[in-house]
């Protein structure tokens, strides 16, 4: 009888489960401030303060980071604050203006802290293949086509952009389709022709638009 009349009354007495409040992002890394530091190359400045408030806007507003120039060490450095939402809008703003760095216009840059499964791919045509001289300059001239025909055509049907600065490549886009991309670049650099590459380019996006 003992038993049965404390059963309920143990249970009764139990300690009930705790509740935490979730935690703020700034509480997760233990009130700790996270900083990243993004390098400003020479020939990106004058653009850089062109459009810094199309880069300071969105960055400061919309992802809660603080941003901020450094002219002594000529480099963006950002921040976050109490009120960030989301720790992890500090690398979406450093990757997005890595990629404005790297020739990217502010438009397509934008697209990195909007979306989760974007990023940029760099690689050099020395990687492909080593090219001199004149070699290299065509190389180049077939990449980008008569007025930027070839490279448009690849931007369009793999729904990537692609920046070509000098001998260096940089291609943002989901993973999928920088891979396509990157694939016709490389055949352009091994000296395929445009119309070959074209219609290679053509079966693939066919093939991806119906596996998606």
């Amino acid at each position: 009888m003992e038993l049965e009349a404390g059963g309920p009354a143990s249970e009764a007495a139990a300690p009930s489960r705790p509740r935490f409040e979730a935690m703020k992002p700034h509480e997760m890394v233990e009130g700790k401030i996270q900083f990243r530091k993004v390098p400003v190359p020479v020939h990106r400045f004058s653009p850089l303060k062109k459009y810094w408030m199309d880069i300071y806007t969105p960055v400061y507003e919309q992802m809660k980071i603080d941003i901020r120039m450094n002219l002594k060490f000529r480099r963006v450095e950002l921040k976050t604050r109490t009120d960030t939402p989301d720790i992890g809008n500090l690398q979406k703003c450093a990757d997005f203006v890595h990629a404005f760095m790297l020739g990217f216009d502010i438009a397509d840059a934008l697209a990195l802290l909007r979306l989760d499964d974007l990023y940029v791919d760099s690689f050099e045509i020395k990687d492909v293949k080593t090219l001199r001289g004149e070699h290299l300059s065509r190389a180049i001239g077939r990449l980008s086509g008569k007025g930027g025909k070839t490279k448009f055509a690849i931007e369009n049907s793999t729904r990537t952009r692609i920046v070509i600065a000098d001998t260096k490549i940089h291609i943002l886009g989901s993973f999928i389709n920088i891979k396509v991309a990157r694939d016709s670049l490389c055949s352009l650099i091994l000296g395929s022709p445009a119309g070959k590459v074209y219609s290679k380019l053509r079966a693939v996006t066919a093939r991806l638009a119906e596996k998606y």
